[in-house]
């Protein structure tokens, strides 16, 4: 079978809202803007109302309120209809927890059997802690306060017809098997009997002996490495791939599975080596291991990339010094980026993974306890060890399949031990060092409990990366907030054109028909929002003049809580241009929950966030909103810049691009769940486009022009932009030439773009800037003129800022 891997893609929110006849009417519309395959969020059986299809319940069915298989089935025909192929996201890592736990019949079994059960084997459970027992952090108080209250109670339920009514345990929305033969005890006796110990919620962040999926504890992970398991957790989507109905598959989060190496060997092979994405975060330059068999990544990395292109990296450091005036941080409380992400790793492998460590801790001892040569080595010295080592790895996990692999992470390790060992006093007690970064490494023998670390330090880091980077320094540390996505470095925001020249070839040349997105269902804020903060590092001078005012504004009706939160408040009203007062409230309100500075998700202040919602709504949205509205329009021809610049780098740079639902057009969201609403999908805007009528004067309507002629160009000659492509830079000459970027595909293709137009206009414009174009003439797409020879930046770029010739 010959796999084509896709020109584009389009990615769909799935949800009880949108559910798949909602998105075959989208269908006509997806299909004329030029993309070869839909991307479809999660479809398999999830917990009730969920608005994501992460929370996978049941992996033999396809989710009954997006319409069931046959819904699937039908949305495939439409979309074969009209030339699009589907993508799968799947959810390999982790199952949902649900209420009632029924749902889950794997984890029923489980509940109820415990490890005899033969699903034992789905779930990554210590059962050697608790006596056995799995601890289910689930009540709202403790275990006693709940029996006294009369909330736990037995009962008779349903649960199917194989079995009749069984008894269960019932706690508010949440049902409990019961093990069979303990049903005539007492309830305080006959919860003691059970396989699993409910408690109260605030027990997951110490006592939890389940891997879960980061901190989450209503997600279980899921043991894929197993053989059974893998095939149980993927026959249905590797039927639909059979039957014709899906042709490729996003993975998410592999960094939680035990080898995800190994993994996608197997899922290569079930696929018949179907087009395959995975959700990789890479840091810095980091490389994706060679060995994994799958076409790239799902492009946070190309996102960083593009989006550093429209960053002067001086005005972003000038913002840095302008945000410590402000609002005067400690160092390792948002006033340098480096010591903020290393206390943010501390706080989050004491606090939040505390659980995750101690089994790590456990499992070090007992393959101390066994071997004479590593005797001695107290508990407290590996957990020492243990965090030590974790909070200083610069990516998300080190891997060992391979050697290549082990010799990377061997390198990793080894520099951050150096490093981990200053944390002991006494030098022979750092030996533990030692210890725990040769169990990492699989040094130390090939018994199950040396296997069983190995693997689990890897996935913990992991976890801890994501929670304590991505999930909170990107929260304290926030100069520049479009510089907070995944896999970006906020301390060192921008990329060069060199820099963005050699990433490209790179990419041509080993991970050709690897993922790019600008847009994502995860990203904190959309690539419009991030272009007009991106603006703030052309003026930042500006920007602390203005800061100023809006905080004197502002005062006259709302007290802000702190300097911090009101810098959030005001940087993200730049980028969300148009006002949105709840929508604005609720994304300032996560933010200030994920930094923890003052309140969070399991310790709030209420007292302090009543304080933030009421200086959002009374002081940002209130009377500093014409100063603010002014600044906006200041900015907006250098945002429309950057948006539609950025937009045509990614879908004509190597790779695959994928789309966000809406992002054809203007599209202004924040961090989820406002980036997951429902989209309005505007077919008669790209009719009139194609009907001859120009943009006007709209971005909407600007960046549809763009994204259709980039998209269809791709579809019509695929060989230009794929595998067998070429990718060389095109620098322009002049005195401005540093603002204009231009590459060419195969020899058929350039894209121009302006970038940093702000400086651009400060030092006098484009003068006798040209862009020297290969031989022959060249038609350009989004205006139908044709040129040849050195053309003149004024003449290229007269009426967008940005532009795509093909040979004429």
């Amino acid at each position: 079978m010959t796999i084509t891997p896709p020109t584009a893609t389009y990615r769909l929110q799935l949800q009880p809202d949108f559910p798949f006849a909602a998105a075959a009417d989208a269908v006509p519309y997806v299909a004329a803007l030029g993309v070869s395959h839909l991307h479809l969020s999660p479809v398999l059986e999830s917990v009730p109302g969920s608005t994501h299809g992460y929370d996978v319940v049941d992996h033999t069915r396809v989710r009954a309120e997006l319409g069931g298989e046959e819904g699937l089935r039908a949305l495939a025909r439409t979309a074969h209809a009209h030339g699009l192929g589907l993508v799968l996201d799947i959810v390999p890592n982790h199952m949902a927890v649900p209420a009632p736990e029924k749902l889950n019949t794997a984890l029923w079994s489980v509940l109820r059997d415990g490890p005899s059960s033969p699903c034992a084997r789905w779930f990554d459970i210590d059962w050697a802690a608790h006596g056995g027992k799995m601890l289910l952090p689930v009540l709202g108080e403790r275990l006693g306060e709940s029996l006294a209250a009369g909330v736990l109670r037995l009962e008779k339920s349903e649960s199917g017809a194989a079995t009749g009514r069984e008894p269960v345990v019932r706690y508010h929305d949440h049902l409990f098997p019961v093990r069979p033969g303990t049903e005539h005890l007492a309830l305080p006796e006959l919860l003691h009997a059970q396989h699993y110990r409910l408690a109260w919620w605030r027990l997951a962040r110490t006592e939890l002996n389940y891997r879960r999926f980061f901190t989450i504890s209503e997600l279980i992970g899921v043991r894929v490495e197993d053989p059974d398991v893998f095939d149980a957790t993927h026959g249905t989507v590797l039927r639909l791939l059979r039957d014709g109905v899906v042709d490729g598959l996003r993975i998410d989060h592999p960094d939680g599975l035990a080898d995800p190496h190994a993994y996608l060997h197997r899922l290569r092979e079930a696929s018949g080596g179907r087009w395959t994405v995975v959700e990789k975060i890479l840091c810095g330059e980091e490389r994706l291991p060679r060995s994994w068999e799958c076409a790239g990544t799902t492009g946070y990395d190309a996102l960083t990339r593009i989006d550093g292109l429209f960053v002067d990296p001086v005005g972003a450091a000038r913002l840095a010094v302008v945000y410590r005036d402000f609002a005067s941080p400690a160092a390792d409380r948002g006033g340098e980026w480096a010591p903020t992400a290393r206390a943010a790793a501390h706080r989050v492998i004491r606090h939040d993974l505390a659980a995750e460590v101690e089994r790590l801790v456990r499992t070090a001892d007992r393959i101390c306890a066994a071997d004479r040569g590593l005797a001695d080595h107290a508990p407290w010295a590996l957990r020492t060890a243990i965090r030590e080592l974790l909070v200083r790895l610069p990516v998300y996990r080190p891997y060992t399949s391979t050697p290549a692999e082990r010799e990377t992470a061997a390198e990793i390790l080894g520099e951050a031990a150096d490093d981990a060992r200053y944390a002991f006093a006494v030098p022979e007690e750092a030996h533990a060092v030692d210890v725990v970064t040769d169990l990492a490494l699989g040094r130390l023998g090939p018994g199950i409990d040396h296997h069983d670390f190995a693997i689990r330090f890897a996935q913990l880091a992991s976890a801890l990366h994501a929670k304590s980077v991505e999930d909170t320094a990107f929260y304290r540390y926030v100069p520049l907030l479009s510089s907070a996505e995944v896999g970006g470095d906020p301390g060192r925001p921008g990329t060069s054109p060199g820099s963005f020249h050699a990433f490209c070839e790179r990419l041509q040349r080993d991970w050709p028909d690897t993922g790019t997105v600008l847009s994502t269902h995860d990203t904190k804020r959309s690539a419009e929002v991030r272009s007009r903060m991106a603006v703030l590092t052309e003026l930042p001078d500006e920007w602390a003049t203005l800061l100023e005012e809006l905080s004197r504004q502002a005062a006259q009706s709302a007290t802000a809580p702190d300097r911090h939160v009101e810098y959030v408040a005001w940087q993200t009203a730049v980028g969300f241009a148009s006002p949105h007062p709840e929508r604005l409230s609720a994304a300032v309100m996560k933010s200030v929950r994920e930094a923890a500075l003052r309140t969070g998700w399991t310790e709030p202040d209420e007292e302090y966030e009543q304080l933030v919602g009421g200086f959002v709504a009374a002081g940002v949205c209130g009377p500093a909103q014409e100063t603010l509205a002014a600044f906006g329009r200041r900015i907006d021809a250098h945002a429309r810049a950057n948006s539609l610049g950025a937009a045509l780098v990614h879908l004509t740079m190597p790779g695959v691009p994928d789309l966000y639902q809406g992002t054809e057009g203007a599209y202004e969201a924040l961090v989820d769940p406002d980036n997951r609403r429902p989209v309005c999908f505007r077919p008669r805007l790209l009719a009139e486009l194609d009907a001859g009528c120009p943009p006007r004067g709209r971005l909407d309507e600007e960046k549809r022009l763009v994204t259709a002629a980039a998209l269809r160009l791709r579809r019509e000659r695929p060989q230009w932009f794929g595998a067998r492509s070429s990718y060389a830079p095109l620098p322009a000459q002049g005195p401005a030439r540093e603002h204009l970027l231009a590459f060419c595909r195969a020899g058929e293709v350039i894209t121009a773009v302006t970038r940093l137009s702000r400086r651009l206009e400060d030092a006098g414009g484009w003068r006798d800037t040209v862009l020297p174009l290969p031989g022959g003439r060249w038609r350009e797409l989004l205006t139908g003129e044709v040129v040849d020879g050195n053309v003149p930046a004024t003449a290229l770029f007269t009426r967008h800022p940005v532009a795509l010739l093909r040979r004429a």
